[in-house]
């Protein structure tokens, strides 16, 4: 038989699934909103579509159908993942995101962090390196502490996995959700304090079996934004302004050098190519389904030498042998392989021009080579012709679920993972090497093995009388941690060998084991009146192996309201389809990063002479206590006209009993010991606003702007500590410190101020601060740094940032770009400290100016750079404000145009072909690589070091096809 579905305005609905009632036939719409589809005349078609209400239409005697489905407002109908189980959107009161599959495809990476950002207001993601298979780093809501990981928790398929999603493959991911408030997040009390992304794996559904297919091919090329470093020409020149040219000493130091042009910079740089290929079957039947996938994904680098390959598989099973139990068993696994002869970064920005790796017939320069202008210089190639390291990562996490319905509204839920994960990494110093040639080579082989228990036991009720609906739950959740890696190293043998056994001498051995556990009970009810009046309460209570017995177990809890104004008799706005108020306040809380704070330690792995002994390693604090953030939020949400959305969020976080490593005197040989300092306050804004512009038969504009803005203070520190300094451990020419002081933003910058360029004779300034005989204090300009005094100048924290989406579609075609900025917030460019040194380091490459830059030469001018001297030694150059700089930007993330076929000829449901771009434009004055500094160990930073692997702009081909 035959028929149509379309909407309830005649529109043709693309897409629509039309499955028999009851077996595994189905299909899907073409492009016409036709089907075709054999049935008896006894049967009963399933006709469903996202944002529509399903209907079930009995065949009878009919040959040809018209199907008409009803809108339902995806506000009012989605159901969304929240903590421990789903909710209807309609009847939340938390605020959190729900990011579809379909809105994660825009970017290649085999790292699941990566593809967040800009998804959703609120949450600040620092992308990854442009390294293959770098990590993302991600903060929700500001920081809610000073010296602890901003890392957000991940929970995939109910399962806490803890700060990262692993070795997760983000083709199998069917939604995201972000947790964000306390009602949401106070479910998961002390690992809930930066946020929760909750994942939700596809699983198979019941209709036919279903394969799928897809491959992306395609190229990238390294972007090294507005830094640019000087040609051999260009140095030359510079070096000939130097006021002082004429103590230029070094032995080719002639107008040659002005010829003399190596480009680094091509040396280590060539076309990356990355690959990514899945494909999944899926289907079965209500008593027995299941979902597999494959993945492959491969990625050279952009800078020659790394090599990045990761597979993947997944396996989720749901069997109802009985009405009143589920099974659900899964398995997915991961190995992922890394070869590691990578060019260096560093010399791409550091190395001479003047200074060739090759010498004239060819061969490689060694190291330290007379030949060079900077002959105290590595060649790095030298070593790299033998040198490499490698690594394999393997992660296998395992479900035993399973759910007894004890009645219609009780069910009792069990969920149980273990997760396990090894890994290996070796490198090879190759006897020849000039690092390895003292010992005669060097071989280091590092092996870890981590293990994961999970398990929760959880009881639901879900019952509805007359008007009311309560849905409760009660749970006790257990998981704990163990790792254990060793490490050995080896010196002296044959070239070519790479295996420990062949060393001559062992150099060094290590190794650790590292424990801890938590456990919890946990409570949280959902009511609802009339579908109009909401309330939601929440409580958990854990227990933590690293806090002390005078705190070892903490409180959490949450409270919040909704009213979905929509509903009311007296509300008559036609053009208003939802409007719904919420409101909540709740708490959640933070563990220390250290394991054992709570105790004096000792460590026996000391030895003199080579005797064993034990040495004091830290102090203990029994009284260690958890780290608690207590959040107010209100927020709105609406939708107009059947076309227009809009949430709004105003959230209030103070957090009390900072955890911070102090640091004290090493005297008795510790150096800090772990205590609660103080007091941080976050408050913000969110918005998300959208809507489609055009929407009929044959087209579809959607445009939605996300933004938020957070504002961030330390509000108290306890003790007799006035302020606290943390440095950032920047590099050779200094440290910008930050500044922990009540009044100020936590990631608030403390640095010499600078005052400019003396426009008389070139000389840098810095401002210092005089104190009369009255004790008022001034303002004045110096020419000595050691006379300057820090000062807070700005803080990383952005004034906001967020990101724009379109989605436009005409009949077959569609076009998606998604853009992101940031405006506010400083960048510590130190990068400049060494290739923008005015003379300072004469052994590395110098950047070029910036257009609006320009350099002191005579007096009178008015220049933002001083004069440039050899061994210049006016500390112009130091740690100051002058390399503090804007970080706004505008940058195209993704840009997809896509055309798809339906072709039932070929049992062929939908077939998708594509070409997308990535990080195409980035519109900033920032001087640096880019605004976007990628992320250090999975935490944001905000300052540039000398070496920043550079985003990449990829272009993609790829293809879907569904059978």
């Amino acid at each position: 038989m035959t028929g149509t579905v379309s909407d309830s305005k005649g529109e043709p609905i693309v897409g629509a699934n039309v499955s028999v009632k009851g077996t595994t036939t189905g299909t899907y719409t073409d492009i016409d909103g036709g089907f075709m589809i054999e049935a008896s005349n006894k049967a009963t078609l399933v006709v469903s579509f996202l944002g529509y209400a399903s209907t079930e239409v009995p065949v009878g005697n009919q040959t040809t159908l018209k199907i008409v489905l009803q809108d339902n407002d995806k506000v009012l109908s989605e159901v969304v993942v929240v903590g421990y189980g789903t909710q209807k959107k309609e009847s939340l009161t938390g605020s959190l995101q729900t990011i579809k599959s379909d809105k994660l495809v825009d970017i290649t990476t085999p790292n699941a962090a990566n593809l967040l950002s800009g998804k959703a207001p609120g949450v600040f993601v620092a992308p990854g390196s442009g390294q293959p298979g770098s990590e993302a780093a991600i903060v929700i809501r500001g920081k809610s502490t000073v010296n602890g990981s901003t890392a957000p928790l991940w929970v995939i398929d109910g399962v806490i996995v803890g700060s990262d999603a692993g070795a997760l493959n983000p083709a199998d991911i069917e939604s995201v959700t972000i947790l964000k408030d306390a009602a949401s997040t106070a479910i998961y009390g002390s690992q809930g304090a930066n946020g929760v992304i909750l994942v939700t794996t596809k699983k198979a559904k019941i209709q036919k079996m279903t394969m799928t297919a897809s491959a992306k091919v395609g190229f990238s090329k390294l972007n090294n934004g507005n830094l640019k470093v000087m040609n051999g020409a260009e140095l030359y020149d510079y070096y000939k302004s130097f006021t002082n040219a004429e103590d230029i000493s070094f032995p080719r130091w002639n107008s040659d050098l002005r010829n003399s042009n190596f480009n680094w910079w091509d040396l280590a740089t060539h076309t990356g190519v990355a690959q990514d290929y899945n494909m999944s079957l899926s289907g079965g039947d209500e008593k027995l389904r299941s979902y597999f996938s494959l993945g492959v994904y491969d990625e050279t680098g952009a800078v020659k030498g790394y090599d990045y390959t990761r597979y993947n598989f997944r396996l989720k099973t749901d069997y109802k042998p009985y009405e009143w139990l589920t099974i659900k068993p899964s398995i997915s696994g991961s190995k992922n392989n890394i070869k590691d002869r990578q060019y260096s970064v560093t010399a791409m920005y550091s190395n001479m021009p003047w200074d060739n790796p090759y010498d004239s017939k060819g061969k490689i320069v060694g190291n330290y080579s007379d030949t060079w202008v900077n002959s105290n210089s590595t060649n790095y190639l030298y070593d790299l012709q033998w040198d490499y390291g490698k690594s394999t990562d393997y992660e296998f996490m395992g479900n035993f679920d399973f759910d007894v319905k004890i009645t219609d509204w009780l069910t009792f839920s069990s969920v149980n993972n273990i997760k396990w994960t090894g890994s290996t990494y070796n490198y090879y110093t190759d006897p020849r090497s000039s690092s390895g040639e003292g010992v005669n080579g060097r071989l280091y082989e590092y092996q870890s093995n981590m293990e994961r228990r999970y398990t929760n036991q959880l009881i639901r009720f879900n019952k509805s009388f007359g008007k009311h609906s309560v849905n409760a739950l009660a749970a006790y959740e257990f998981n704990d941690y163990w790792g254990k890696n060793i490490s050995a190293t080896g010196t002296g043998f044959v070239p070519g060998f790479e295996v420990l056994d062949v060393t001559a001498k062992p150099e060094a051995v290590g190794g650790n084991i590292s424990e801890w556990a938590v456990q919890s009970y946990l409570f949280n009810a959902n009511y609802s009146y009339d579908e109009k009046y909401l309330a939601q309460v929440s409580f958990r209570r854990d227990g933590a192996s690293n806090f002390g017995d005078n705190a070892k177990y903490g409180n959490f809890f949450s409270i919040s309201g909704g009213w979905n104004v929509h509903r009311e008799e007296w509300f008559s706005a036609d053009w208003v389809n939802a409007l719904k108020l919420r409101a909540s306040y709740g708490s959640v809380g933070s563990r220390p990063g250290d394991l054992y704070p709570q105790y004096d330690l000792y460590s026996v792995s000391s030895s003199y002479n080579e005797i064993p002994g034990a040495l004091i390693s830290q102090i203990g604090n029994k009284d260690l206590t958890w780290e608690k953030t207590y959040t107010t939020g209100i927020g709105l949400d609406a939708t107009f006209f059947n076309r227009v959305y809009l949430t709004l969020d105003l959230y209030n976080k103070n957090t009390s009993n900072l955890l911070y490593r102090v640091p004290v005197s090493g005297l008795t040989g510790v150096t800090g010991i772990w205590r609660n300092v103080g007091e941080l306050n976050n408050k913000g804004i969110e918005l998300t606003l959208g809507g489609d512009i055009i929407k009929n038969k044959n087209w579809n504009w959607n445009v939605t702007l996300n933004l938020g803005t957070n504002s961030n203070e330390i509000k108290q520190l306890y003790g007799d500590k006035a302020q606290m300094i943390i440095s950032d451990g920047s590099g050779i020419a200094g440290t910008a410190d930050k500044l922990l002081r009540p009044g100020l933003d936590s990631d608030s910058f403390y640095l010499r101020e600078w005052a400019g360029v003396n426009p008389e004779n070139g000389a840098p300034q810095w401002y210092k601060t005089v104190t009369d005989a009255n004790g008022n204090k001034t303002r004045e300009v110096t020419s000595k740094y050691a006379e300057a005094d820090q000062v807070v100048c700005g803080a990383s924290t952005p004034d906001f940032f967020g990101a724009i989406s379109t989605s436009l579609k005409y009949k077959s075609f569609d076009l998606n770009a998604n853009f992101g900025y940031s405006v506010g917030g400083k960048i510590y460019n130190y990068s400049r400290s060494e290739y923008d040194s005015d003379g300072a380091y004469t052994d590395r490459n110098q950047m070029k100016l910036m257009d609006d830059w320009s350099r002191w030469t005579k007096p009178g001018d008015i220049a933002t750079h001083p004069a440039a001297s050899y061994n210049n030694s006016s500390n112009s150059n130091k740690v100051s404000s002058r390399f503090l700089e804007n970080g706004d930007f505008f940058k195209l993330r993704s840009l997809t145009l896509g055309y798809n076929w339906t072709l039932p000829q070929f049992s062929i449901s939908n077939l998708r072909a594509f070409v997308s771009g990535e990080n195409l434009f980035c519109i900033t004055k920032y001087s640096g690589v880019d605004p976007e500094i990628p992320a250090s160990g999975s935490s944001v930073i905000g300052t540039a070091g000398p070496s920043v692997y550079p985003s990449v702009r990829k272009i993609m081909f790829g293809i879907n096809v569904t059978f």
